[in-house]
């Protein structure tokens, strides 16, 4: 009887597991953001939370206080040619994406040497290879952390992060060249 009873538990255990190649999904899908912008590619890979009824900033994301927008791993943004962001040269290559929030005047905007990193904590100033002081503006909400180019215009382009109503616009220009 025992080993009825151990076999039929089992037969149970075995039919009423997961298959093993089940696999359990992120609250925050990953996201791949690409965009030429005349002889430059930009891709931009991140974690994309969601606000799930959750109030975002100032409670969620802490105002005056260093932020990766994204989840999990920091959010990287590759740039195939060297770009002017904001009017200020920044040589070709990958950076990580950091934020930091206020309740009022302009964000500042991160572009961190660091790369394939977590997303906390951020690896600090001395990484820093560019800072920017941006005016956050109102949207339209987003449930999902959304990266866009919403403007394209020869070799300048808007990237806009927002989620919630909140969102911040850098400008790239891309001024590379191939050789004739």
């Amino acid at each position: 009887m025992m080993r009825f009873l151990l076999a039929l538990a089992t037969l149970v255990a075995l039919l009423t597991a997961p298959p093993a190649h089940a696999q359990m999904y992120p609250f925050s899908q990953r996201g791949t953001v690409g965009q030429t912008l005349a002889f430059t590619d930009i891709v931009i890979e991140y974690g994309r939370p969601t606000a799930r009824g959750r109030t975002l900033f100032g409670e969620l994301v802490p105002w005056d206080k260093i932020w990766h927008p994204g989840a999990d791993n920091a959010t990287s943004i590759t740039f195939a040619h060297d770009v002017e962001v904001e009017g200020r040269p920044l040589t070709a290559g990958a950076y990580s994406v950091w934020l930091l929030p206020r309740a009022t005047g302009a964000w500042t905007f991160i572009l961190n040497r660091s790369t394939g990193i977590s997303h906390t904590p951020y690896p600090g100033a001395a990484t820093d290879a560019m800072r920017l002081e941006l005016m956050p503006s109102d949207a339209s909400y987003l449930e999902t952390l959304t990266y866009a180019f919403p403007v394209i215009q020869k070799e300048e382009a808007t990237l806009r992060v927002q989620w919630g109503t909140l969102g911040v616009d850098v400008r790239i220009k891309a001024p590379f060249r191939p050789d004739a």
